[in-house]
């Protein structure tokens, strides 16, 4: 789950915009992680299909954690 600032260290995962077995294509927005500056639009990094959704709404995550997955 990558963030442009490096201060931030979390987030709360708010909303998935895709489910699993949707087509994603590299830089779909798939999900909206809300820090303590602002909600962040988190895209995919590779085409496929979202295989799995490992944080359900509300989860807290750091900032370098998993939060779903893609298969090619």
């Amino acid at each position: 789950m990558p963030f442009g600032d490096l201060t931030v260290s979390e987030g709360t995962l708010v909303k998935w915009l895709k489910a699993v077995g949707d087509a994603v294509k590299e830089g779909d927005v798939v999900a909206e992680i809300e820090t303590d500056k602002a909600v962040v639009e988190i895209e995919a990094p590779a085409s496929g299909t979202l295989s799995a959704i490992d944080q359900p709404v509300g989860a807290v995550v750091p900032m370098v954690g998993r939060i779903g997955g893609i298969r090619k």
